[in-house]
């Protein structure tokens, strides 16, 4: 019987790092567990080539919500990774941190050691950053953090000039002293190629023989004993296996996976578990509750001037970006197409920057709605903006709608169910149109083609953003951080309320969704996460959890 002295299931944004810094102690024994195969493919290792696996179920699980009454009906499509890095190995590679404020407003909401100075640490250990270290910077981490200003498009520096004439200040770093203001973008790439977690963190640990990784195996339910959890069931090469923990088992299956995980394994509501034939473990009602996610708008333009269209449209400016990144790593291909934007207020009564802004050299709006085509844009000169409300109120549910861990839960993201939501979606849209009248952007667009001059006053351009709004992919708080277990599902240390031996760490932890892209919040909350299981092992007992007796166990184990 194959054991372990910590299962990770998950090897994504959040469970490569913990692979990652677990193992490093080489009498710990570590497993991880990723439902998805190897990331060694070309459109995940090349940066732009997220275009290619926004549909593949090959890495990715193609989450559909529910259809959400706010959005007239619509069902929202939320790719997630299912490979090694997850997320991480198929998203636009922005790293952006939040505002310290976030952070702070988890501490205060019952989580000690979390507040921005404590966080910032783990940012800066988990970074290799191209301008080396600093008081807000680290070097020499696993995650390379890459500037890429030099190569962006020279579209953005009239997005950029635009917002100034606002009143926006300039930023050079969205990561620095403070993230408001407008810039460009840093993103996680090292030497053109993605930097993934699964690159970063996973690849370099592999070597180690107390790591071992088994992808292809779905994780079917946490084996729970007397309050404790002592391994996981999983699903390999059409055979149920299980194996076997004696410290802890730790779940980073993200905001969907992650609570479908636990609710399979008898942890939520238990009126919920009853419903599908599942018995209750713990009674943790919050289990999948708290959903919160980043909802977006984007306005698209026809240009005067030269834009990525005219690079990535015809077959001889796909050949030569083509040639271009197999010489030199470099060019359209070797970056994300978001490449400014910024964070900002909406009026002077803000304390702090509420809406985020991207700027794409690039437009889409004679593709179908949903298709990610990065590579293939309008056959006309266009560029496109984004904007979406930092910190929404809504919150959605994430629930199990049958006990075959193969079928996927019912999403719910609740979108604009607040009236403070609503209204930030309509002054978000104002934004985008009072930046493209702005001089010199004004001066470079020949025609607004979506959503168009026809839809002017506030109640059409709420119709519009009714009609067209959609995820930016960033799901986060179903498994919450608090120190209630009536009000969240784990505690600062995130660790399972009511069970022993089980954590969750992800992005399903964050009490309150943080004012920026997820996936740089992510590394730091597993690299923090690290950190503590480690400390709790130092402390406990050598092997810590006992395991209890198995002779009831019938089925292969690895």
């Amino acid at each position: 019987m194959e054991q372990y002295d910590t299962i990770v299931v998950g090897a994504g944004s959040a469970g490569c790092v913990l692979a990652n810094r677990l193992s490093a102690n080489p009498q710990h024994r570590v497993l991880l567990l990723e439902a998805g195969g190897s990331d060694r493919r070309l459109w995940v290792r090349v940066p732009i080539g997220y275009a290619r696996t926004f549909r593949n179920p090959a890495v990715n699980w193609m989450y559909q919500t529910e259809p959400e009454p706010a959005l007239r009906g619509r069902s929202s499509y939320w790719p997630r990774g299912k490979v090694l890095g997850g997320s991480s190995s198929i998203n636009a590679m922005a790293y952006v941190r939040g505002q310290a404020e976030d952070y702070d407003g988890w501490e205060r909401l019952g989580n000690p050691g979390w507040g921005w100075n404590d966080v910032l640490p783990c940012f800066k250990h988990s970074e290799d950053h191209a301008w080396g270290a600093g008081a807000h910077h680290g070097v020499g981490g696993p995650m390379h953090v890459d500037d890429i200003s030099a190569a962006v498009h020279p579209l953005c520096g009239s997005f950029l000039q635009a917002a100034q004439t606002l009143g926006f200040a300039r930023t050079d770093d969205f990561n620095g002293p403070t993230s408001e203001g407008v810039g460009i973008y840093q993103i996680n790439t090292r030497r053109g190629w993605r930097e993934s977690t699964a690159s970063a963190f996973l690849r370099p640990a592999l070597a180690r023989a107390n790591l071992g990784l088994q992808s292809q195996a779905h994780a079917t339910r946490i084996l729970i004993r007397d309050g404790r959890a002592f391994g996981v069931e999983y699903r390999r090469d059409g055979q149920l296996l299980q194996a076997f923990a004696r410290c802890e088992v730790i779940v980073c299956g993200g905001a969907v996976n992650s609570p479908q995980l636990l609710q399979l394994s008898g942890i939520g509501d238990a009126q919920l578990l009853a419903q599908h034939g599942i018995g209750s473990n713990v009674q943790a009602p919050m289990v999948g509750c708290g959903l919160q996610d980043h909802l977006h708008i984007t306005h698209s333009y026809r240009s005067r001037v030269a834009t990525l269209n005219g690079q990535l449209f015809p077959w001889t400016g796909k050949l030569r970006a083509a040639l271009q990144y197999l010489v030199w790593r470099s060019g359209p291909l070797g970056m994300s197409v978001n490449q400014a934007g910024g964070f900002v207020r909406s009026d002077a009564q803000q304390t702090r920057a509420n809406l985020q802004l991207y700027f794409n050299p690039a437009s889409y709006t004679t593709k179908p709605s949903g298709a990610r085509q990065t590579m293939n844009p309008d056959p006309f000169p266009g560029f496109s903006m984004s904007v979406h409300a930092c910190r929404p109120t809504s919150r959605g549910t994430v629930h199990i709608c049958s006990a075959d861990p193969f079928q996927p839960p019912a999403i719910r993201p609740n979108y604009l169910g607040t009236e403070l939501d609503v209204a930030e979606a309509l002054v978000g849209a104002r934004l985008l149109r009072a930046l493209a009248a702005s001089a010199p952007l004004r001066d470079v667009i020949e025609a607004e083609t979506l959503p168009g001059a026809a839809y002017e006053s506030d109640a059409a351009l709420l119709d519009d953003f009714r009609a067209r709004a959609d995820t930016i992919f960033h799901p986060v708080g179903t498994c919450a951080m608090g120190p209630v277990p009536a009000t969240s599902v784990v505690d600062a240390r995130l660790r399972v309320h009511g069970v022993r031996g089980l954590r969750v760490i992800d992005a399903s932890v964050f009490p309150a969704i943080t004012s920026g892209n997820t996936n740089a919040p992510v590394i730091m909350v597993a690299e923090k996460g690290a950190q503590m299981v480690l400390e709790d092992h130092a402390r406990a007992e050598p092997h810590g959890i006992t395991l209890p007796p198995l002779t009831s166990i019938t089925c292969p184990v690895t």
